[in-house]
């Protein structure tokens, strides 16, 4: 599969091995991660980040678990950190694989006759991990030490010693019980059979690279309550689990459910090939299946957190829901994995937040009122709500369901509405934007500063506007309502568009019509003007769109987004906040946007196999960040070194189904 790793030079070379992560989730939000090498080299790092409030309010309870065997007066440190000028352990050099699919495992050798795996899983549904260790070879028993070390923090921070950390400890028969404060949740470390060596010391100064690269706080203290000892002997294994719910599955029983769900999920998706399978099940870690976690894991003696709503998380590791990246990504994460009703039920539960005709651009972590500055969001809901229509049986009951939801919001378009979002009567463009407001997916702004200005007519909210008009007109038509009202209006809008964007030298569409005229910088979000299943262009201006956005944004691994013929194109994303926000669109390469591009491709060409070519650096990539999943982002340059979230969910939304598109 995909997510295997057998190369040494890469698994025992420490920064190969640091660059590379692996990823584990509970499908409430909660997650476990780390690097390859055995370091946390992020804050996000953790082997049970919980989501308290599904899918949000992520707190870190499990920074990592420290292994040592001692074998025939020997001992093998398996973990690594990085401190202040040093290494320590090095346990990196004894791995000899890794293995991403069904579940993160690897490999030890630290003698020719010795090997251990690890294997860790995290039960749908819970706050848990469990991590198992099996003792596949060895000369004779030997004993096993896990040194847990604990924390009590936001995940977008880091833990620093605290005088009266933990509240308290309780330790009883094979399970330690650890309460960070008096108002937190009880962690509990279960690992029967085992016996509890007491502790309490601090590990100071650990060093997490990539926050230091980001220009963030990157030294984190973690506290160790104690040891678990065992004696393990060739052939057995030990499981440690480490929660917050009151019942804990046995973990035997818990992996037999990950494995037939997953079995499930490839055959529900038809999923014939590795590359297939490997994104089918990636896409799995960012759906949120309200109904399926609260029907799995709350029972009457239970107390596990329901999930608040069926959703997507947009990126791990800081991202929770967003709505713009959630329609954008459910055709992909839905719909090419035969998952439909899990995309009816997102888009049900979205239906729900519709305000003044938009959608919320993001939940807030700890649930605050959500967010409606995204121009976008509810324009890629129409967008979403057509494909479903398109692919599922019965998908027009759904639109029938939202049909005044959809007619609301092109009403509140047409009359205005927040962020002086609203048609402009003298043309029957959508006009957006306020001053200070992100409104766009394209927006960047460093304090005062903004680095895309996009106020005004963005080309990509026009060309999404035309196609919701387009999509109300069929559905009209359909449901028995009105639909020539949306026929004049996308008439207008096609014949405004054609005459505002498309550019006089024949180098396809102008970004944005704004207040001083058009902005001339070759971005990609022309595409969807072309890409959208709906285009207002004709034919030959679909074709100059394409040969342009591949003359000067294509990359192996998605589009950049500024041509580098252009005077303020950065190469790298790289340095400070401030400078990775300036770099953020102006030349970094996103890898949705290969979606959109392949689409509009084969509407221009009509060659699959030749489309398919766009996407022959995908296997590639699942084994150099993410290990399985798709990256966010990329350098705008060659190598194109993958950056930003390590699995991004439109990513893999987009080129999952660009690869099943270009099948055949």
């Amino acid at each position: 599969m995909s997510g295997d790793i057998t190369d040494r030079q890469i698994l025992q070379d420490f920064e190969q091995a640091s660059q590379r992560e692996w990823l584990a989730t509970n499908g409430i939000g909660g997650y476990a991660s780390g690097s390859l090498s055995g370091a946390n080299t992020r804050r996000y790092h953790g082997l049970l980040v919980a989501a308290l409030t599904p899918p949000t309010g992520r707190r870190c309870l499990l920074s990592k678990v420290e292994e040592t065997l001692l074998l025939n007066g020997e001992t093998f440190e398996l973990s690594a950190n990085r401190y202040p000028g040093a290494i320590h352990p090095q346990g990196y050099r004894w791995l000899e694989r890794f293995q991403a699919l069904p579940a993160p495992a690897f490999l030890y050798r630290p003698r020719p006759d010795t090997l251990l795996e690890k294997r860790i899983w995290m039960p749908y549904g819970r706050n848990t991990v469990c991590l198992r260790y099996a003792l596949r070879k060895a000369p004779a028993p030997l004993l096993l030490r896990l040194t847990p070390l604990v924390c009590w923090k936001d995940y977008h921070s880091e833990m620093h010693f605290w005088k009266d950390f933990p509240a308290q400890v309780c330790v009883l028969e094979g399970e330690t019980r650890l309460q960070p404060t008096t108002e937190s949740p009880m962690l509990r470390l279960l690992a029967p059979g085992t016996r509890w060596e007491p502790a309490g010391y601090w590990h100071y100064r650990v060093e997490h690279p990539r926050e230091q690269e980001r220009g963030f706080d990157y030294l984190e203290d973690l506290y160790c309550p104690g040891h678990f000892l065992a004696d393990l002997a060739p052939g057995a294994s030990l499981t440690l689990i480490a929660t917050l719910e009151k019942c804990v599955e046995p973990p035997e029983v818990s992996w037999r459910a990950l494995r037939e769900r997953q079995e499930s999920l490839i055959l529900r998706a038809h999923a014939s090939d590795d590359l297939t399978r490997a994104l089918t099940l990636a896409a799995d870690a960012f759906l949120m299946d309200a109904p399926a976690v609260n029907r799995a894991v709350c029972r009457p003696e239970d107390d596990a957190p329901r999930l608040r709503r069926s959703t997507v998380i947009a990126g791990y590791h800081w991202f929770t829901d967003w709505g713009r990246d959630t329609m954008i990504a459910l055709p992909g994460l839905c719909l090419a994995t035969g998952r439909h009703d899990v995309a009816r039920d997102i888009l049900t539960s979205y239906a729900a937040y519709f305000s003044e005709g938009m959608l919320p651009n993001r939940f807030p972590d700890q649930g605050e009122t959500p967010e409606y500055n995204a121009v976008d969001a509810a324009l890629w809901f129409f967008h979403a709500l057509d494909a479903y229509v398109r692919q599922t049986e019965g998908g027009w009951e759904l639109a029938r369901e939202l049909w005044d939801v959809l007619k609301e919001s092109v009403d509140w378009h047409l009359r205005g509405t927040r962020y002086g979002v609203r048609v402009d009567p003298a043309d029957g463009l959508l006009h957006a934007g306020v001053p200070g407001v992100q409104l766009t997916w394209m927006d960047a702004r460093i304090g005062e500063r903004v680095v895309t200005p996009r106020i005004g007519k963005p080309v990509e909210i026009n060309a999404l506007w035309y196609h919701a008009l387009c999509i109300m007109k069929g559905l009209a038509q359909r449901l028995g309502e009105d639909p020539q009202s949306y026929a004049r209006l996308a008439s207008r809008t096609a014949k405004s568009f054609r005459k505002a964007f498309v550019r006089p030298d024949g180098h396809g569409l102008y970004d944005v019509i704004g207040a001083e005229g058009p902005d001339a910088s070759i971005r990609p979000n022309q595409i969807f003007a072309v890409s959208l299943p709906h285009s207002p262009l004709t034919a030959e201006q679909q074709r100059a769109v394409v040969e342009t956005v591949e003359r000067h944004l294509l990359t192996p691994c998605g589009l950049r987004t500024l041509s580098p013929e252009d005077p303020a194109y950065v190469p790298r994303y790289r340095g400070s906040p401030q400078e990775r926000d300036a770099a953020y669109h102006q030349g970094t390469v996103w890898a949705w946007l290969l979606g959109a591009f392949v689409d509009a491709h084969l509407k221009v060409y009509r060659e699959p196999q030749r489309a398919r070519v766009l996407l022959s650096c995908l296997p590639a990539h699942l084994q150099e960040a993410g290990i399985g999943y798709c990256s966010e982002i990329f350098d705008a340059d060659p190598p194109h070194t993958p950056d930003g979230c390590i699995a991004q969910a439109w990513s893999v939304a987009e080129l999952l189904r660009a690869w099943r598109r270009t099948s055949g």
